[in-house]
């Protein structure tokens, strides 16, 4: 991009109005989420309607699809928090040695995993939670998500990288093309081919990696005022290890996710299919309403980056401040209509009396305490796009590792299949605590002009 145009970037990061500018950003990444979450509630919709057996498989996967986020965000954010502090303290050079070096990595790692999970497939589709009855539809599932696990990885340290430069709107292009391409393969893979459960993997597999290549043209055709080449990637060790330790908050967040997602499966399959596919369930749904507010707190992340590493603690404040209330109000919104409509949103995916019943419950719980979730989520961001490792990596293992697992751990012990449906909001609500002591420190240390 021509220098020009890296000033005009960088003023509208550090001048703009922080209402107008987070919602600039916010916006195309919300529009991404919904679409890619509506075609994740298309998908289990589809699926269940192969049978139950057929949708607990799926929510098996979604497990493994978590680690291969976990690797893709880790160095997205990674890189791209980098990136965006350099690009705010004006080294544009830097800042694409450091983005060029993070997508080679994450990339490569997509590779090995497919490579080494291959022939480990069966022992891993029943460590994932399958039982005897999904564990053969989980394995041809999840054979096609291997073959595109490289472009997964890669997919999402690219979309990260535009967040974080402030070109959400190039991301959202490639993720909805994506979703959208999955929504459409998905009857005509499944149904009209009669594929089954095999078309609705290859569906995924193909959206991700036409996803991919469209994101990575956005760099290489020079949309972006980050570069991306082979010759720009930083040598090293110390530049690998610099940019997965910022972006570890990240991989402990989604990896955590993902064991607590096994964890959850493995739980719940005690008592049956039904439970697997009820708490399948439930976790789309509300990540969906979460991600309204989720895309606020991306939105928030490039602007936090830019403006601290132009020391413009002030308009950091204000944009943290701005980011909790707008999220607090869209999803309390949302949460409350969830809780009124909670066994209709079920039977649209599975229309099975003992699904719908465990499901109805789970998801009433889960909208509840939702309201808890966008404070904890702005502290984290700001922690890690600041660049504060340490904080933020105990602020992103606190919710679903110190709080959930044990919760869920205890809870089924104790109270059985109510102790599964219980765990996650009890998660959300420890969490509170913990951020509001964070945010308080931090915002001392910025007020004598420190770096936290």
């Amino acid at each position: 991009m021509r220098k020009d145009g890296y000033v005009s970037q960088y003023a509208r990061m550090t001048e703009e109005p922080i209402p107008k500018l987070i919602a600039r950003l916010s916006v195309p990444t919300i529009l991404s989420m919904l679409v890619t979450n509506i075609y994740n509630l298309v998908d289990t919709a589809f699926v269940g309607q192969l049978g139950t057996s057929q949708s607990a498989a799926v929510g098996v996967i979604f497990g493994y699809m978590a680690v291969l986020q976990a690797v893709g965000f880790m160095f997205g954010q990674g890189a791209g928090s980098i990136a965006a502090r350099l690009l705010g303290s004006r080294d544009g050079e830097l800042a694409s040695r450091t983005a060029s070096t993070g997508v080679i990595c994450s990339f490569g790692i997509g590779v090995l995993l497919s490579l080494a999970c291959f022939p480990m497939i069966d022992r891993i589709v029943r460590f994932l939670g399958s039982t005897e009855t999904s564990a053969p539809y989980a394995k041809e599932y999840m054979t096609y998500i291997l073959i595109a696990a490289p472009a997964m990885t890669g997919g999402y340290t690219l979309n990260n990288l535009l967040r974080y430069e402030g070109k959400a709107a190039l991301g959202m292009v490639g993720l909805m093309t994506g979703a959208i391409l999955n929504i459409a393969l998905d009857p005509i893979l499944m149904f009209a081919l009669d594929l089954g459960i095999a078309g609705a993997a290859m569906a995924t597999a193909f959206s991700q990696v036409v996803s991919f290549l469209i994101l990575l043209s956005m760099f290489l055709r020079g949309k972006t005022t980050l570069r991306l080449s082979l010759r720009k990637t930083a040598p090293g060790i110390r530049s690998v290890l610099n940019i997965a330790s910022t972006g570890l908050p990240s991989m402990l967040r989604q990896v955590l996710n993902s064991v607590a997602t096994i964890l959850l499966n493995s739980q719940a399959s005690f008592y049956g299919d039904e439970a697997v596919a009820a708490m399948s369930i439930v976790s789309r749904i509300t990540f969906f309403a979460f991600a309204l507010a989720l895309g606020i707190g991306q939105g928030f992340q490039p602007v936090s980056a830019f403006n601290y590493g132009a020391k413009k603690y002030d308009r950091l404040v204000s944009a943290f401040r701005f980011t909790v209330l707008a999220a607090e109000g869209i999803l309390i919104a949302v949460a409350g209509a969830g809780f009124l409509f909670s066994d209709r949103l079920i039977r649209l995916f599975r229309d099975d009396p003992r699904v719908i019943e465990i499901g109805t419950r789970a998801l009433r719980l889960q909208f509840s305490a939702l309201v808890f979730l966008p404070f904890t989520m702005a502290v984290e961001m700001l922690y890690q796009s600041t660049g504060h490792r340490l904080g933020a990596s105990l602020l992103s293992s606190a919710r679903s590792g110190l709080f959930f697992i044990p919760s869920l751990l205890i809870l089924s012990a104790v109270r059985g299949l109510s102790g599964i449906q219980e765990a996650q909001p009890l998660a959300y609500i420890l969490a509170f605590p913990l951020s509001l002591w964070f945010v308080f420190r931090f915002m001392r240390s910025i007020r004598g002009g420190d770096e936290a």
